[in-house]
């Protein structure tokens, strides 16, 4: 009867109103700030050169290659988006349904950090693939860019088969590692989101309005940012690597082909040539995408979710 019970919460249909208010949230916020966002892309992917600010790289885009450049990869972001935000916020609201046994007033910010880097963990393993390709997927014809990634990354789809057949199954999970460290980020921005949360609604008296759950969510996701950006950093870089690339960085190193760069070599590489300052670039770029993005995502998903449930009970 217990594990009969445990499995009714994690099938949950509130699991599945969270999971799918979730990705709907992230595919709208993400939607409207994607620009921010290919400007991040390209601050981090760049190996030295003055810093740049991202104000300069939109207008350098929009000259250079057109305004539509700006959101190129668009498709293929919001397609591994909606999987990865759905995989998450229904991991992380099952096993917090499962922890607290169905009752209320049990959270703390420490179950839910941990809850949210076991949620972190499997979507992970879950998600990896797409946005090794989509890393690579956004940076076509763009100049510097290898012909490889010009001529075999067309869509998700075919981007997957060919890493798969080139790579093979280690290429599609590159910057697994960087990416199993930086669970810490969702983790920590929904420990900060829940107690910020928790603290607003006991303070008012349960109720929250949308600009509230939006300044929360910038808050949350600017305190997480912050805190591991050096590691996302690195995670861009390793998941833009190619064969093409990698193969040429050994042979000028001769240090054999065919071999990625690990986190820590990666990291040594910036502070040798670029400095501290070489860890955080595109950081404003990031901040301002990410806050942005996540703020407007847990106000939709919080209003999309509060919808949803209005709908189901007063249809039952």
């Amino acid at each position: 009867m217990v594990a009969q019970s445990k499995l009714g919460q994690v099938f949950s249909y509130q699991n599945w109103v969270h999971a799918v208010s979730g990705a709907a949230g992230g595919c709208i916020a993400m939607s409207t700030f994607y620009p921010l966002d290919t400007v991040r892309s390209r601050l981090q992917l760049e190996e030295s050169g003055e810093v740049r600010s991202t104000r300069q790289v939109i207008k350098e885009i929009v000259l250079g290659e057109g305004f539509q450049s700006l959101y190129r990869g668009l498709g293929p972001v919001l397609q591994s988006l909606c999987i990865s935000n759905f995989v998450y916020f229904y991991t992380f609201h099952a096993l917090k349904l499962v922890a607290s046994n169905g009752a209320k007033g049990q959270q703390s910010a420490l179950k839910d950090l941990l809850l949210g880097s076991i949620a972190g963990i499997i979507n992970v393993f879950s998600t990896t693939p797409f946005w090794v390709v989509n890393t690579r997927l956004r940076m076509r014809n763009v100049a510097g860019t290898s012909d490889e990634v010009n001529k075999h990354y067309k869509n998700l789809l075919q981007g997957l088969k060919y890493v798969a057949k080139t790579e093979g199954i280690a290429g599609l999970w590159s910057g697994t590692i960087p990416s199993l460290m930086l669970v810490s980020n969702p983790a920590l921005q929904f420990m900060m989101y829940e107690l910020l949360k928790r603290n607003i609604m006991t303070f008012t008296g349960g109720e929250i309005g949308s600009l509230g759950f939006f300044v929360i969510g910038a808050i949350a996701k600017a305190f997480a940012t912050v805190l591991t950006y050096p590691l996302q950093l690195v995670q861009t870089k390793q998941r833009h690597r190619t064969n093409d690339s990698t193969n040429s960085a050994s042979t000028s190193q001769q240090a054999g082909k065919n071999k990625t760069p690990s986190m820590l070599e990666l990291m040594v590489s910036i502070l040798q040539h670029q400095g501290i300052a070489g860890l955080f670039r595109g950081l404003e770029a990031k901040i301002l995408q990410t806050v942005l993005t996540a703020a407007l995502m847990f106000m939709a998903y919080e209003k999309i979710a509060g919808l949803v449930k209005l709908l189901l009970k007063r249809g039952a």
